[in-house]
């Protein structure tokens, strides 16, 4: 596979140079030279930046890829690793007309700036490129603001599930979460089981009619508010409605998902609050004061590097089996003078084995479909190693393949204006201020004039 990548590559840097020496263009009628224009495009030396975020064994990943790269091709690039403020300081370099020339973007920011002609559409490039097959990807992540208009594929896929202390369990003599859809918990099971794993400081768990939800010693359950799309889909809601007309967070079946959420924190006290949250340690399950988490793919690689016998399930479902497919777009910046050597950096930080050391630690989950269909492959990131645990398999990455419900950043337009007003809507409901119906429909007014439907629909 390596030998017919690199083959690939050097085909593709070939078509661009010869593009580049007939003094192609970027589509914005630019011409793809030196940004002084002393040098002929035949003699330029080609410099990339890409710009990304991530804790410290992702920015060593991504960097050590970057420099592969330039090994492959010749063409240099410049690492630029924002970790904090990322989108505030890429908000700056592009409002100063000094943006990278490709990197990591948040969804909101993507659609916002894609619609505003701020970032290169790739279905030109994908079009004019034979060894780029868009039927290789999974249909789930790519970003299109318009037919044929797109601006994106996600940075990696996100899929959601169960993760869980197995030791824990064993003691409580509880059974383990099952890691096929159809088997999944339905709510009152999920909220059963919690139960039986939250105990006081006296012992007593969360069943027992003396129970002090005051002294809290483990939680049953930390579930991120974050994740809430999957139990609003899973009751038959969404963001807006399908017609995308109307807040559909405000209907019945999203509002009473999101109160069955609150309720694990303030009716079952299984859940920590926010501010209780906020006094765990990262290392909650390892040090037995949660049992289990719902969370994102990212979380196996932190407790890969834990001391912790790890579980993994599918989440619980009220109406429907499923799980959130998360994942911020990489993009091109409309501003860059490379266009074509900016693609095929794009295409090679899309490929699994650029990035392996990523997806076999647990953080991202790859982008093409025969890693979730050819047994090799699989097993060079699914199986064998302590951030993929006994049935990941089945709880993540089927789940994700089957069952994946895209979150509303890969569509929703004015999405980031919608949330402004929303976000501290649920935080009432997240620190049980109040109840979603009356945070949401109060919201509803407000948030009613700034719906202007789907991208891509």
């Amino acid at each position: 596979m390596k030998a017919r990548r690199l083959a690939g590559l050097a085909l593709s840097v070939t078509l661009a140079v010869s593009l580049l020496l007939t003094a192609c263009s970027d589509g914005g009628g630019r011409e793809a030279g030196s940004a002084g224009g002393s040098q002929s495009a035949g003699e330029e030396q080609v410099t990339l930046r890409f710009s990304f975020w991530g804790d410290t064994i992702e920015k060593k990943t991504i960097t050590e890829a970057l420099e592969h790269f330039e090994q492959e091709t010749g063409i240099q690039v410049e690492p630029m690793h924002v970790p904090a403020d990322y989108l505030t300081k890429l908000t700056t370099m592009v409002a100063g007309n000094v943006a990278p020339d490709l990197g990591y973007l948040s969804s909101g920011a993507a659609l916002s700036w894609g619609a505003d002609g701020k970032l290169l559409n790739l279905a030109t490039l994908i079009d004019n490129d034979p060894e780029f097959k868009r039927e290789d990807y999974l249909d789930q992540i790519w970003y299109e603001i318009a037919p044929d208009h797109i601006i994106g594929m996600s940075t990696a896929v996100e899929g959601y599930g169960l993760m869980y202390n197995k030791d824990l369990l064993l003691e409580a003599g509880v059974e383990m979460p099952p890691v096929e859809a159809e088997k999944a918990w339905d709510w009152d099971t999920f909220v059963e089981y919690a139960k039986k794993l939250t105990f006081d400081d006296q012992g007593r768990n969360a069943l027992d009619p003396e129970f002090n939800p005051d002294k809290i010693r483990q939680y049953g359950l930390q579930y991120d508010p974050y994740n809430m799309m999957a139990a609003v889909v899973s009751n038959g809601g969404n963001f807006l409605t399908e017609d995308g007309k109307e807040f559909g967070l405000a209907k019945p079946e999203a509002i009473e998902a999101i109160q069955k959420l609150a309720d694990l924190m303030y009716v079952h006290h299984v859940s920590p609050t926010p501010l209780q949250t906020k006094n765990l340690p990262e290392t909650a399950l390892q040090t037995k004061k949660v049992a289990m988490t719902v969370s994102g793919n990212w979380a196996l690689q932190a407790y890969g590097e834990q001391d912790i016998n790890l579980g993994v399930g599918v989440l619980p479902k009220l109406k429907t089996s499923n799980t959130l497919l998360d994942g911020a777009p990489t993009v091109i910046f409309q501003t860059t003078q490379h266009p074509e050597e900016a693609w095929l950096l794009y295409k090679y930080m899309a490929d699994p084995e650029s990035v392996l050391p990523l997806i076999a630690g647990g953080l991202w989950m790859p982008l093409k479909k025969e890693w979730y269909s050819n047994p090799e492959l699989i097993n060079q990131w699914a199986a064998g190693n302590k951030a993929h645990p006994d049935g990941y398999t089945e709880a993540f990455m089927v789940q994700t393949i089957e069952n994946g419900i895209r979150t509303p950043g890969f569509e929703v337009k004015n999405l980031d204006k919608i949330n402004a007003l929303v976000t501290p809507a649920l935080d009432l409901v997240w620190t049980g201020k109040r109840s979603a119906e009356e945070a949401l429909k109060e919201v509803e007014v407000k948030v009613q004039p700034l719906i202007e439907g789907y991208y891509g629909r």
